[in-house]
């Protein structure tokens, strides 16, 4: 009896000195802005450059993709820009002017949700936005020309955390 009694506590000890190694796959989490939405069914940004690439001035497309956040608005969080991989990029808005992402997001995985489309941009609304964007008065003052862009308004975005 004595040995058991001796036994037992040295098995426990042994049994609960063990390394488990347990992986567990944990989903990315996000913090979600505007509409719900999910990650279910986000084509990659290689997917959307090429439906880009058909679209004519005035054609929409409902589409959800995942990327990276290039660059934000820094001074409220209204826009920004989407990485489409070859150097380029989609500038994106939020419908209505309803809601906002954080500043600090640049360089995180996002998924958007909403409405692609090619918009030519005007001189002002690129000396506005390279204001935004923190530029020196002699960027802004090379801006001298209207732009054909990829355009996205979002209704929902996910950001990775």
């Amino acid at each position: 009896m004595k040995h058991i009694l001796l036994i037992l506590p040295l098995f426990i000890l042994a049994i609960s000195c063990t390394k488990k190694e347990t992986k567990i796959e944990s989903k990315p989490t996000y913090a979600s802005f505007g509409e719900k939405i999910t990650e279910e069914n986000a084509v990659s940004k290689e997917v959307l450059l090429e439906k880009y690439k058909t679209l004519k001035i005035g054609d929409t497309l409902a589409i959800k993709v995942t990327s990276k956040i290039n660059e934000i608005c820094q001074n409220k969080g209204c826009w920004m820009t989407l990485d489409l991989g070859n150097n380029e990029t989609a500038f994106v808005k939020f419908k209505e002017y309803g809601f906002f992402v954080p500043m600090n997001a640049q360089k995180r995985n996002t998924i958007i949700e909403g409405k692609a489309f090619i918009e030519v941009t005007s001189v002002a609304e690129l000396k506005h936005y390279a204001e935004d964007e923190g530029k020196s008065e002699k960027e802004i003052a090379e801006i001298t020309a209207p732009k054909t862009e990829y355009k996205f308004l979002a209704h929902g975005v996910l950001i990775s955390k």
